[in-house]
Order: C-alpha cells, then structure tokens, then sequence
C-alpha cells in the first residue's frame, strides 16, 4: 500500500484494563528458574488460545514470518516487526475480543459495534486510516436446494487486515493460500488481500447463480406439470432473490467507490486490475440476479393463473355433473309422478268395502282403465313438454 507506514510512527491509545490485566503474567509459576529472554515463553503463549480465532498470521515481504496463537501475543510480535502486516481472521469474536483489537489498531467505535451484530448491510466505510468493509457471501446447499448467507466484516488498516466472520461463507482460508502461493502479490499489502476477499466473494456467487438457475427450470417444469406444492417453492425461492439483491446490488456501488479512490489512495496498476475484473463479475451477478427475480415473478403469474384456469374448469365440471344429475331426477320425478295415478286409483278401488257403488258398477272396470290411461297421457304431456322427459 503506497499509505503504509511503520508502525512505530503511529499513535496507539492505551490498552484496556481486560486487556492490560491479560498481558501480566500469572502469579502462580513454577518456583524453577526462568530460561533465558528469547526463550522465555510469554503470558500469552501460555494462555489458551480463544476459539473465536480462527488463524493469526503475521507476513513479511509477501511472506509468513509468524502464526500467533492468541491476540495478544500478535500484537507483541506486530509491535516487533513494525515493517510487517497482521492478518487476523475472527469468528464470532466476543466483545472483550473486539475492544481489545479496537485500542491496538485504533478502530472506530461504530465500526466496532457493527462488526459485533450480524445482519449489517453490504457497505463500505472509511475511518482515517482504517477501511471498514461489510460483505455478504452466500453458498448454495444442495440437499434442501436453498441458498445460505453469510455476513463478512473486513478491517483494513497500513499493516493490518481483521475479519470478522457470522456464518459459515466465506471459506476464507482457500483466499490465505492463494495469497501465501503468490508472495508478490501478498507483499502489496493488506489491500491485496481484500481485494483478494472481494474476489472470493464474489466468485462463490457462481455456484448459487447456477443451483438457483437450475431450481427454476425445474419450477417450470413442475408450474406446466400442475404441481400443487410449486406456489410455495416459488415463494420461498423469490424470497432468498429478494436476500441475493441486498448482497450483490450494494457491492457495485462500493467497487465503483474504490476503483474511484484509485489515484487518491495510489493503489498498485495490479490491484486496479484485479478490482476492475471483480467489478464485472459483480455487475454481471447482479443482472443475472435481477433476472432471477423478473423470471420468478413472471413464474408466479403464470402458476395464479393455470390454478385459477384449473379451479374453473373443476367448477364447470361440478357444475355440468350437477346440470346432468338434476337432469336425471327430473326423468325419475316425471315417471314417479305418471305411474302414481294408475297406483292412486288401482289403490283405492282394491280396498274391497262393501259399500263402494263403483265395484258392483258394470261400465266400473273400463271406466278406471279409461281414468288412468287419460291421467297418465295427460302427465306425460305436460313433462315432456317442459323437456323433463
């Protein structure tokens, strides 16, 4: 970096008393005489290492010169090595942790109370020296077929880059060795390596275009099969787009800041380079994103409309099945109706009393067949003319 300067010549405020009280050695020692200055170990190499430190490295030239195992001591060995660069990666640090890499490296304290919640949206901050980077990776999951964010922290300082990881994208330590595989490109400094971040970020966005690619041609296929459950995997797929546009969109908004910042800040021809390729590939993901989104709501549409056309032609059917069993007991009323007279008739003239005129009647007999013939033709008549026969 062309603002990098020993470390010696900046002011560092004092240590907090956590970490003041951190950096005294234990009062409980061995009574055996201690072994000579460059071999004594220190306070903090005894103390276990924190596991919210994922790996501390300090380079020099492009090259690793040490791998503290705890905070403290890289802040002695940095201290030690004042042409040196500091690379510390965090997971989910605690506070203390926090506040004690804010009053070694100066950070400001906004910076410091984002990188300690989640859920940050992707920006780009400068305070003085330090260059206060939010990121948001994300990965594809294969088995449940959904895409996983994760949320990166970055501070960038003249001889120090810190990461604070919440989630499990990134996968930093693939960006490290490539780093340490190329000692030139390390020795740039640490805009270097967030330059090299940017890339990985970026770059792990490729296989969640593709897997989201591949959900939605299968949503397409399963919208024209008549799917019932594809309404809601279109929904939840729309919704983790709505999450990949608040990752992808700010990022070429904050490329553009840097690559802007490329004469003020004397940043190498190399890393213009390499900025100005992740820019692209930034830019491309976000149109294919925005793409994702259109397709998705127009796939939506599509799906409200096929149901509503499935849900009428149901109705049509239910109401033609409806029309035609209405028609049926139409035809079963009419012929009840017909054959209840002769039944009407025949019934009351086979109750044999003694004092019906009617049976001792000669003309009685055709009288009751002329009656029921001239009921039912009438029936008849009527029902069909009013088409229920």
């Amino acid at each position: 970096m062309s603002d990098r300067r020993p470390r010696a010549a900046r002011r560092r405020p004092p240590e907090p008393p956590a970490a003041a009280a951190s950096s005294q050695p234990p009062q409980a020692q061995s009574p055996s005489s201690p072994p000579p200055p460059s071999q004594s170990p220190s306070p903090t190499q005894s103390a276990s290492p924190s596991p919210s430190v994922v790996q501390a490295t300090l380079y020099r030239d492009g090259r690793r010169v040490a791998s503290p195992a705890t905070l403290a001591e890289t802040f002695r060995q940095l201290r030690e090595h004042p042409d040196g660069m500091a690379w510390i990666g965090l997971q989910r640090p605690t506070a203390d942790e926090l506040h004690s890499l804010a009053a070694e490296f100066d950070l400001h304290e906004l910076a410091v109370e984002d990188a300690m919640e989640a859920h940050q949206r992707p920006k780009l901050e400068r305070y003085g020296e330090t260059l206060f980077v939010v990121l948001r990776a994300a990965r594809y999951l294969d088995a449940p077929e959904e895409v996983d964010f994760g949320e990166l922290h970055v501070f960038v300082g003249p001889d120090f880059l810190i990461t604070v990881r919440h989630g499990a994208a990134p996968d930093l330590s693939a960006v490290r060795t490539r780093m340490e595989a190329d000692p030139g490109l390390l020795a740039l400094g640490p805009e270097a390596v967030l330059y090299a971040i940017l890339d990985a970020v970026v770059d792990g966005y490729a296989p969640v275009v593709a897997g989201v690619q591949n959900d939605i041609d299968e949503i397409e296929t399963e919208v024209f099969g008549g799917d019932p459950a594809v309404s809601r995997r279109i929904y939840e797929l729309s919704r983790e787009m709505v999450e990949f546009q608040r990752a992808t969109r700010p990022l070429v908004g904050m490329l553009h800041g840097l690559m802007a910042g490329f004469a003020k800040y004397g940043t190498d021809e190399e890393l213009q380079r390499y900025l100005r390729d992740v820019a692209d590939h930034v830019t491309h993901t976000s149109e294919r994103v925005d793409g994702f989104r259109q397709a998705l709501t127009e796939i939506l549409t599509v799906n409200a409309t096929l149901v509503t056309q499935q849900q009428n032609a149901e109705m049509r059917a239910l109401a033609e099945a409806g029309f035609e069993q209405n028609e049926e007991i139409k035809k079963i009323s009419s012929w009840a109706a017909i054959l209840f007279a002769p039944t009407l008739v025949g019934t009351i003239y086979g109750m044999n009393f003694d004092n019906m005129p009617e049976l001792h009647w000669a003309g009685g007999y055709p009288f009751a067949v002329v009656l029921m013939a001239v009921v039912c033709t009438s029936l008849y008549v009527v029902f069909k003319k009013k088409d229920w026969l």
